[in-house]
């Protein structure tokens, strides 16, 4: 009964520090860094960071002013924000490189 009982606390112990050392899965991105991406396609052209976007994105016409009602942050100096293929994304104003991307629920964001 005796060998029992340590056997049974033997296993028990060895479950217990087996669970312990499973890697735990990494925490969802909460704010509007989930809607972040590091790719997207818009004209049929699949797009990352730091590919340069087509030349009619570059143009005031395509230039999101009010980037406040679509939870957007401000873009910085020499960028803007345009909207390709339902994604928001922030380019450079002098070459047309893409910084950043957010998906277009973030308009939906509270």
């Amino acid at each position: 009964m005796a060998k029992r009982k340590l056997l049974l606390l033997g296993m028990f112990l060895a479950l217990t520090g087996a669970a312990k050392a499973a890697p735990q899965p990494a925490a969802a991105p909460s704010g509007i860094q989930a809607y972040e991406e590091q790719e997207f396609i818009a004209d049929f052209t699949k797009f990352k960071i730091g590919d340069t976007a087509p030349a009619i994105y570059q143009t005031p016409e395509y230039t999101i002013k009010q980037y406040q009602l679509r939870n957007l942050p401000a873009p910085d100096a020499g960028t803007h924000w345009t909207y390709m293929g339902e994604n928001y994304v922030l380019i450079n104003n002098t070459d047309g490189k893409i910084l950043k991307v957010y998906n277009g629920d973030i308009f939906y964001h509270r």
